[in-house]
């Protein structure tokens, strides 16, 4: 009796043992996919503009999600202000924005922060004049009807330009128009000019001819460009995801820089233009490299600040000048505004 007793309880040990392992076994797993999945997102919300550079190339060859490894929802924006309130409001995660709307995000406390350069505007923008409006110079700008998207870079560019000629921006009668109504009133003919970026900048020039651009005017000290800017939040959540987008962005430069037409395919398909055209106007682009954005001339490292944090802030200052924002931080706050470390781990 004692024997079989014996041989119970051993038996009753040996299932209790084998049932917590069991239990245990299927608890690991839960536990390394719980904590995998809140490494990441469920979803990034990315905000893109219609601009010939790195991000449509990399949209229309889908590399986002696969890259990313994660579900991408994509936002349009027609500018920079449109960004900067879906920033405001939480919409979005990461997005292309202009310096001016950046200086502007920064000086008001929108929370995000520049940790990519999508390209240095070149003539992608410029000031088109109709042919019919009798324009030749800036000066004769006077009392003429010029459309621009408010708090863009081209609207930075504008007003600098107007300024470099001692024009009064109240002596032209400067209106706000996203890019889209820009093209529908100079169709109707109810603009004289306009300061705009490609695509619909070429779409002008069927009918117009350029005073000046936005590569000139960078020679003159007045410099733009696109930026990526990421919520600062979502950032220290998963820096891991913001490497990755730059390593995104890189890939399209280096197909860019190697093929070329297969870049200008990509961005015919994605722009709705001609790939001729599509070549042209990514010529009027500056597209820099991971590491080319490390100089001093852009980021600097994270461990010393170079130009673009400069840049932002007298940016800024303009903006106040003009009127167009009321007041500007210091320069500390544009330099916490700018993040290189995302794109030295992505070259890691």
């Amino acid at each position: 009796m004692k024997q079989k007793l014996k041989r119970l309880l051993l038996a009753s040990g040996l299932i209790l043992a084998l049932a917590v392992q069991l239990t245990g076994c299927g608890k690991s797993p839960d536990t390394k996919t719980a904590a995998t999945e809140a490494a990441k997102p469920e979803v990034v919300n990315i905000g893109f503009q219609d601009i010939p550079n790195d991000e449509i190339v990399a949209k229309v060859k889908n590399w986002y999600e696969s890259e990313l490894g994660v579900k991408v929802n994509f936002k349009k924006f027609d500018s920079g202000r449109d960004v900067n309130n879906a920033f405001a409001s939480k919409s979005i995660d990461i997005a292309l924005v202009g310096t001016t709307p950046a200086a502007v995000g920064i000086a008001k406390g929108v929370g995000y922060e520049v940790f990519w350069i999508h390209d240095v505007i070149g003539a992608a923008e410029s000031l088109a004049v109709k042919n019919s409006a009798n324009i030749n110079s800036i000066k004769d700008l006077k009392g003429k009807k010029v459309a621009v998207p408010f708090s863009s870079t081209a609207h930075y560019s504008l007003l600098n330009a107007l300024k470099l000629e001692g024009v009064n921006p109240s002596e032209v009668k400067i209106l706000d128009m996203q890019p889209p109504d820009i093209f529908a009133a100079w169709q109707r003919g109810d603009i004289d000019a306009a300061y705009v970026w490609n695509p619909v900048l070429g779409k002008l020039l069927a009918d117009g001819k350029t005073l000046t651009d936005s590569g000139k005017l960078a020679e003159k000290g007045i410099v733009t460009a696109d930026v990526g800017v990421v919520s600062k939040e979502f950032a220290q959540k998963y820096p891991d995801i913001v490497a990755k987008y730059i390593k995104v962005q890189q890939k399209a430069h280096d197909l860019y820089q190697s093929n070329p037409d297969e870049a200008a395919e990509a961005l015919a398909k994605g722009l709705n233009i001609d790939k001729a055209d599509a070549l042209n106007q990514t010529k009027e682009l500056i597209w820099l490299s991971a590491k080319d954005q490390l100089s001093d001339k852009y980021f600097g490292t994270s461990a010393k600040k170079g130009d673009l944090a400069k840049i932002l802030k007298a940016t800024a200052d303009f903006l106040v000048e003009q009127k167009a924002i009321e007041s500007a931080p210091g320069q500390e706050t544009f330099d916490q505004g700018i993040n290189a470390t995302y794109i030295e781990g992505a070259l890691k």
